[in-house]
């Protein structure tokens, strides 16, 4: 469903007035893909990486110019998929950490799986840029792996006081901004109508795809035209 959203994200996005003038899309969604979260934080031993990199080798063989990833846990691979193509992979993380810094955010409310967090992923990112960032408790953070894998994932409704217990928990740790580090949690954010309170790493991406294509965005919060 987040790679779906995603290239709904793109379609709307993107300034165009008849189908000529949109992007070419490529989308490859392997379900087979084994979890992301499950092998960073020693789960399971069944290694993600030779099957994303084998779909990276494939999308640019079939004529792709850039390459991007709608999910934030497979970041932590990203360096050995760019090591394995020829053309750019921009990073969702690093992409969504320097549009925080852009828009002069100080302090970053991290919303993500067990395997994101535990990574560091974004917490190098954000530092890199002179930003503070904050991470969701024991308890908190199993709220959110309840949220992503028990309801979105299984296809329920999100339970949303659910998905605010964690944000007010953030915000009381003098975040400003609280980023939406998975795409499952994207897929909360479109149902309660696009809370400004988040920057949502999807719409990053996509905003950075529209313009790594040499396309014109539309539609976007003023946060990405600062």
């Amino acid at each position: 469903m987040a790679s779906a959203y995603f290239y709904e994200l793109i379609t709307a996005h993107t300034k165009a007035s008849r189908d000529q003038e949109h992007i070419d899309i490529i989308l490859s969604s392997r379900a087979s893909t084994p979890d992301r979260t499950a092998f960073i934080t020693g789960k399971s031993n069944d290694s993600p990486l030779p099957y994303m990199v084998e779909d990276a080798m494939r999308l640019e063989i079939y004529g792709a110019d850039v390459i991007v990833i709608p999910c934030n846990t497979a970041h932590y691979f990203v360096e050995e998929i760019r090591a394995n193509v020829k053309v750019p992979v921009p990073g969702i993380i690093e992409e969504t950490s320097e549009h925080l810094k852009r828009a002069s955010y100080k302090k970053a409310g991290i919303m993500a799986t067990a395997g994101t967090v535990s990574s560091g992923s974004y917490q190098h990112q954000l530092e890199l840029r002179g930003l503070g960032w904050a991470v969701p408790d024991e308890e908190h953070q199993q709220y959110l792996h309840e949220l992503i894998y028990d309801d979105v994932k299984s296809g329920k409704e999100p339970d949303i006081e659910k998905f605010y217990k964690v944000a007010k928990h953030l915000t009381n740790q003098g975040c400003d901004k609280i980023i939406l580090g998975c795409t499952e949690l994207s897929l909360i954010n479109r149902a309660v109508g696009g809370d400004p309170l988040f920057t949502d790493s999807l719409e990053v991406l996509a905003y950075t795809a529209i313009r790594s294509c040499g396309s014109e965005t539309t539609g976007f919060s003023e946060d990405f035209d600062r």
